[in-house]
């Protein structure tokens, strides 16, 4: 079986493959069974071994190509062969976030595989990570994070950000006064270099998370 995304929404990918990883995985077999690729760094190598394994105390694998528009032209090549006869123990989901770049090779697919279209990211902000925490999500939130983090926000403007979208919120003062602690633990920790900013920001979006599960 062959699925393939098509899109930039993120987080509604991650929601679907969490969903196909549920309908075809035993829990405690996951972390066997799963593997994550990046389209820059793979070669047809690589993919044809990772084909090749066999499932781990489950019926099914599952192998995601992330950003499969930049997939070199051999390993284009090969897939375009491989999905007219896939492998029964395979699930092979081809992630495409700029389709636009890839007309033709989307075409040779379409006729094989299970097409799933995703709408376009809205500009993410500290607003939407906001949401996200408040809602205890703890990995959408992080996955906001990490995007805003690559679009290059500075960790100073997310916390900025995370204290402004607060001034509007109706939680306890008792609540409130925990997550300004948080925030400042963090803001602390990023300028005395006693954690990387990466990872300060997630203990503090984990940490926020587990603090509006709680208020709720």
């Amino acid at each position: 079986m062959v699925y393939l995304f098509l899109g930039e929404d993120c987080l509604s990918k991650d929601a679907q493959l969490k969903a196909i990883r549920k309908e075809f995985f035993k829990k405690e077999t996951e972390q066997f069974n799963l593997d994550i690729l990046y389209a820059r760094e793979l070669t047809l190598k690589d993919l044809q071994e990772r084909l090749f394994y066999l499932p781990v105390n489950n019926p099914k694998r599952i192998i995601v190509i992330k950003e499969a528009q930049n997939l070199k032209e051999g390993v284009r090549d090969y897939i375009i062969k491989y999905i007219k006869e896939p492998y029964k123990q395979i699930i092979l989901v081809l992630d495409i976030t700029q389709p636009d770049k890839s007309k033709e090779f989307i075409g040779h697919l379409r006729r094989y595989v299970k097409a799933c279209h995703f709408k376009e990211t809205k500009q993410l902000d500290t607003f939407a990570l906001s949401r996200q925490i408040a809602l205890s999500k703890p990995d959408y939130a992080l996955r906001v994070l990490d995007q805003l983090l690559k679009a290059g926000e500075r960790p100073e403007r997310i916390l900025g950000g995370l204290r402004y979208a607060w001034e509007r919120d109706t939680a306890s003062a008792l609540t409130m006064k925990r997550k300004l602690r948080l925030l400042l633990n963090c803001d602390i920790d990023i300028k005395t270099g006693k954690l990387k900013p990466v990872f300060a920001l997630e203990r503090l979006v984990i940490n926020l998370c587990g603090a509006a599960r709680e208020r709720n």
